[in-house]
């Protein structure tokens, strides 16, 4: 596993040094219709900066209209989130698209790539709309896939790459702004059980430097690589409790078959 550059480090701690998540009596309605959906029921959570959390919960409890208002896609209906002490709830949709560009990063279950573009290419996206050269919107992409493991493989397009490797490839898109937290939504779902272990290695690397991770998953197994396990349902809090004898992913791989080609 490749080293953080220290650019990039130094982004994870000095500035996340005030970088804690803060949800305060947060309530979230929609309207379907006729009838009114009760998402979050006064949601209170503070997550602090270099914490790996994992979000739990079964469909409609909540847990992904919690991670939409953590990532800046959604705003509560009521009460407050603050991010970096930053009233983020508060802002403008053309604000918070620029709190979602410089401070979060994103992975998602289905990796989201451009198949026509590379490897290098699709980690250099997000750096478009940053305030940053070209060429320092390259280096930073370069030093993301170095980061990830994935350095022999820049030129690449999606389809020339496995499951496991194009997840990696949107790990390192997440991190390419060098973001306060990285938020992943069930970033396992698509994988094997080695794959799925070999992204939660990644995740623990980047979170021992220094990383805020947060997580959705609805999978045990997988949760219990996280510091932390927060447990929706019915839009509010039931558990929140730190992981018990958490496993590093490093020695379970090396306990786990390897993959046949």
């Amino acid at each position: 596993m490749a080293t953080i550059p220290q650019s990039a480090l130094n982004t994870f701690t000095q500035e996340g040094a005030r970088g804690l998540i803060q949800i305060e009596d947060v309530h979230k309605y929609y309207d379907l219709g006729e009838t009114k959906v009760h998402a979050l029921r006064g949601v209170n959570v503070r997550i602090e900066r270099g914490e790996f959390v994992a979000i739990m919960g079964a469909s409609g409890s909540g847990k992904s209209t919690f991670m939409n208002i953590l990532g800046c896609l959604d705003k509560p209906t009521s009460g407050r989130y603050l991010l970096e002490n930053i009233a983020v709830s508060e802002l403008t949709k053309k604000e918070l698209a620029t709190i979602r560009n410089r401070k979060i990063g994103f992975v998602f279950q289905g990796f989201n790539l451009l198949a026509r573009t590379t490897a290098l290419e699709n980690v250099e996206l997000p750096t478009l709309y940053a305030q940053v050269s070209k060429e320092e919107g390259r280096k930073r992409a370069r030093e993301a896939l170095e980061l990830v493991g994935l350095g022999d493989r820049m030129e690449h397009f999606p389809s020339q790459l496995s499951g496991g490797q194009q997840q990696r490839v949107a790990i390192a898109r997440g991190l390419v702004n060098h973001p306060s937290i990285l938020l992943a939504d069930e970033p396992t779902g698509n994988l094997d059980s080695r794959t799925s272990v070999e992204i939660l290695e990644v995740f623990q690397k980047l979170n021992d430097d220094g990383l805020t991770v947060v997580m959705v998953t609805h999978e045990s197994d997988i949760a219990e690589f996280a510091k932390r396990g927060i447990h929706f349902r019915d839009g509010t809090i039931r558990r929140d409790e730190l992981v018990q004898d958490r496993p590093v992913a490093a020695e379970v791989l090396k306990n786990m078959p390897a993959l046949e080609d």
